[in-house]
């Protein structure tokens, strides 16, 4: 029996003792990054908001398969959020729509949910029409067409099959009775809405493809509503994506449980709270970055230099090469050369060990 087919379906249960350690523990967490991050100027907070999104939107679509370009999403994000200097690459209509998505569902934080705005977010996942090679029902609640939506694995003829939705007739009374409650944005506290609201979504499984990038978005919605703040530090996708076999497990056995979801509800507050753990390290990359520059706040630079040394800053796979610089520059190789060795008598940029055609550089900083 699928959770849905419970007699008290949708009255969820949870048992507050259990919850109350871990959910403190991610309480703090939360207050103290936030806190941290209130300390800082307005540009570096949209620097770490920039970093946060762009994990957020990229892992979200990996754990679904699919592999969006870092530098085209935060190309988008950072025309969206005001900062054309970090716009380095075009992006795709795939691409803007997602983050589309992302930011009408944490920026609006405060609108109603409705069923037009989920309808669109889903349809902004698929502009044209087609997850993959398969055409697909977008803009719309799935019609079951085809048989009853479930979530399967394995090859054809011995797929396994872990979760069977709701029947297609039943999603307007489903759907209403969730946003009704989403809207009410009562009981219980804004964490476990966030986690319930996640858990929900994805049961009613309302479209024939994009729910688990809908409902993460939904869940995303709530968390913002939680902080009060259209700002994100962190990703949740992210840890998400780290830990993606215990994620279905837990959305297995959660969706083949009874109504007590409350081990569904401990893994997502730790989830959340490692979530916390990991923007430490992407709060510490844009605090390196705007070190830098207030470093050599009265240097020269050239905006090609400064723009491939943002570029370094940011990270990118690799080390720091004559040909990386030309190619990110858009100059020829005997230019970058020129600039990356005035850079080095100025003590900018330094030889790491090695050399040849295959020397590298790193920021003097960074020793």
């Amino acid at each position: 029996m699928y959770i849905w087919e419970q007699q008290n379906w949708p009255q969820f249960t949870w048992d507050d003792g259990r919850l109350l350690e871990p959910l403190a523990g991610a309480r703090l967490k939360q207050g103290r990054l936030l806190g941290g991050m209130a300390s800082l100027g307005f540009d570096l907070k949209l620097e770490a908001q920039l970093e946060a999104l762009t994990e957020d939107i990229i892992k979200s679509s990996e754990i679904e398969g699919e592999i969006l370009d870092r530098y085209s999403v935060r190309s988008s994000l950072a025309r969206r959020l005001g900062l054309p200097t970090a716009a380095i690459a075009p992006a795709d209509r795939r691409t803007e729509g997602i983050v589309e998505m992302m930011l009408d569902a944490t920026q609006y934080y405060g609108a109603l949910l409705t069923s037009e705005r989920m309808l669109g977010w889903q349809a902004a996942l698929f502009p044209t029409g087609y997850s993959g090679m398969h055409r697909i029902k977008t803009g719309a609640w799935r019609d079951d067409a085809e048989g009853p939506m479930q979530v399967v694995s394995g090859p054809i003829g011995r797929q396994r099959v872990h979760y069977q939705a709701p029947p297609a007739q039943q999603l307007d009374v489903e759907m209403q009775a969730f946003l009704e409650w989403f809207n009410r944005r009562s009981e219980p506290e804004g964490l476990l809405r966030a986690g319930l609201a996640h858990l929900w979504c994805v049961t009613i499984h309302p479209f024939e493809d994009g729910n688990g990038r809908v409902a993460r978005a939904t869940a995303d919605q709530a968390l913002a509503q939680s902080e009060d703040s259209g700002q994100r530090f962190y990703s949740m996708s992210s840890q998400i994506r780290k830990e993606r076999s215990d994620y279905y497990d837990a959305l297995e056995s959660a969706q083949k449980g009874t109504l007590d979801v409350t081990d569904w509800l401990v893994w997502f507050l730790g989830c959340f709270s490692r979530a916390i753990d990991g923007a430490d390290e992407a709060c510490a990359d844009v605090l390196r970055k705007a070190d830098f520059w207030q470093r050599y706040a009265r240097e020269p630079f050239s905006k090609r230099q400064k723009a491939v040394l943002n570029r370094f800053l940011d990270g990118f796979e690799g080390k720091l090469t004559a040909r990386k610089w030309a190619a990110i520059g858009k100059c020829s190789m005997p230019t970058a050369q020129r600039d990356i060795n005035e850079l080095v008598e100025r003590g900018i940029l330094r030889r790491n060990p090695g050399g040849s055609k295959n020397t590298s550089y790193d920021l003097m900083m960074a020793a």
